[in-house]
């Protein structure tokens, strides 16, 4: 019975040490959930506020109606 409860405490010790291993990077997943209209609005509000200028806005406009 010691035997178990020594090897019981080793298992969790174990894993909780697996968890902790370097280089091990937490996966996680991004979702876009912007739409198009969203994006030509948000592109179009760039346009009107001198963030970028015609020929980038026709670029990006072509790239999203692409999609």
């Amino acid at each position: 019975m010691k035997r178990m409860g020594i090897l019981g405490i080793l298992l969790v010790a174990l894993v909780g040490v697996s968890a902790c291993v370097p280089g091990r990077a937490k996966q996680t997943t991004t979702v876009n959930a912007t739409t198009t209209g969203q994006q030509l609005t948000d592109l179009k509000t760039a346009l009107d506020s001198g963030a970028m200028s015609q020929q980038e806005y026709d670029k990006k406009r072509k790239e999203i109606l692409k999609e």
